[in-house]
């Protein structure tokens, strides 16, 4: 197997990098560059020579497999971050036999093909090193310490129990499974269900704090959609103008909202007369609507007041995205224009008075988004962090269900459907790898992870 090496630090001018090497034959860079062999886990100031040629004086680390981050020997230089030093460094570790670049995420990969640390926990590292929130980085550290990897082991451990006393009589075909062994197993089986059950009910709760929580301002022409996007976003985003239809396709900005990473899209103005232009922009923007965890609908205070039928189409149009209480905050802006109104129930949620203009109600409008997305993120840990987590906890759910379906059924082949129940678990965490869940995992990382 080739020894592998790799900048670890982000390339560019820096006051240190990084070089990273994993392999057997990792202890080879040091008599290459002149360096005697470091005791094992101690920074040692070295002068780095190739050809008599002073390179650069660095910090040499040297980690002992399997006492390492791989579970092989791995040599790290610490130097100067020069485009120069790097060059030459990297070009004469590239010159040496059974040595090559590393692919991105190649050393986690060694890591969790020595058993250094399960799929989940490599995950983990992938979100902690892409984390922008404290939410995500609370998250990956709890994967990264192996919270996942327990759940997961448990239950498929509790498979795995239920699943050898049905198959010890299989081995014993002569003796009858006593009625209370089964009322057991099957106790046991149910428990396992219900756990399942309550995973996939999590709302996607773990998934939305990985890629963000959906918030869309929705709402008619110039009621002040994209200057409530500015000043959320304390820049300008999106174009303010008092032409109506400027806004005709989605804008996204990336927030981060009391430590959750937050996905705010500003949208077309809404109405029902438009040309087919704008058209296209309120289909998007009804379509943002239903698929957002969160709806915050801007409504003109004066035309509110006066019962506009430009308001009453845009609402009508909204109401077939579900406008919940739980999901939706209504804004009445330019509300410093009138005297106050009194805050009369619109589809069962209470306005908030608002203006973008004077920064009025800003506060009562950010307290109720975090309280919306408190309600989004239930306070239950959820488990499920990805997509593939979920498809694999569905499908072992299935196995479960034709396992209690199949009561009249052989015993063997409920035991396959316990079995296949598992392996499913199992491809979670890795235990049951799979080349192309592993090929899929790794190759969103950087190079030199």
């Amino acid at each position: 197997m080739f020894t592998i090496f790799a900048l670890a630090t982000p390339p560019g001018k820096s006051g240190v990098a990084v070089i990273r090497i994993s392999g057997t034959a990792a202890k080879e860079s040091f008599t290459t560059l002149a360096v005697p062999l470091p005791a094992p886990r101690r920074a040692t100031l070295a002068t780095l020579k190739y050809n008599d040629e002073i390179i650069e004086k660095a910090l040499v680390l040297y980690f002992n497999g399997p006492e390492s981050f791989t579970g092989e020997d791995v040599v790290e230089i610490h130097c100067h971050g020069s485009h120069a030093v790097l060059r030459q460094l990297l070009r004469i570790l590239s010159a040496l036999p059974h040595y090559r670049m590393a692919e991105p995420g190649e050393f986690t990969r060694r890591a969790f093909l020595n058993g250094k640390m399960d799929l989940t926990a490599a995950e983990g590292l992938a979100d902690l090193i892409d984390a922008d929130t404290e939410a995500q980085r609370k998250q990956a550290m709890r994967l990264m310490e192996g919270e996942s990897e327990k759940f997961y082991g448990a239950l498929r451990k509790n498979i795995l129990h239920s699943l050898a006393f049905l198959e010890a009589y299989i081995d014993f075909p002569d003796e009858d499974i006593p009625d209370t062994v089964l009322a057991e197993i099957d106790s046991e089986i149910q428990d396992i269900v219900r756990t399942i059950h309550a995973q996939l009910a999590d709302n996607s709760a773990s998934e939305k704090i990985r890629e963000g929580i959906a918030i869309a301002i929705l709402g008619a022409p110039n009621v002040g959609k994209s200057s409530l996007m500015n000043l959320l976003a304390k820049r300008d985003v999106a174009i303010v103008s008092s032409i109506a239809g400027t806004t005709r396709d989605v804008i996204e900005v990336h927030l981060d909202i009391k430590g959750y990473p937050v996905i705010l899209a500003d949208t077309a103005g809404i109405r029902e007369h438009a040309d087919s232009i704008e058209q296209e922009g309120i289909r998007r923007s009804l379509e943002r609507a239903k698929a957002a965890d969160i709806k915050i609908v801007v409504l003109d205070v004066a035309e509110v007041a006066g019962c506009r039928l430009q308001v009453a189409g845009a609402l009508d149009l909204l109401a077939t995205c579900d406008m919940q209480p739980a999901t939706t905050i209504i804004l009445l802006n330019k509300s410093d224009l009138l005297p106050p109104l009194p805050l009369s129930p619109i589809h069962d949620i209470i306005p908030i008075p608002f203006s973008v203009k004077e920064r009025f109600g800003v506060d009562s409008l950010m307290q109720a988004i975090e309280e919306k997305i408190g309600g989004t993120i239930p306070p239950e840990r959820s488990f499920i962090t990805r997509q593939r987590h979920r498809l694999h906890l569905e499908t072992a759910l299935s196995h479960m269900q034709r396992y209690t379906h199949m009561q009249n059924q052989g015993i063997e082949l409920r035991c396959e459907e316990l079995r296949l129940a598992a392996t499913e678990i199992g491809k979670i965490t890795g235990r049951i790898p799979v080349d192309e869940v592993l090929g899929e995992i790794f190759s969103n990382f950087c190079i030199g992870k």
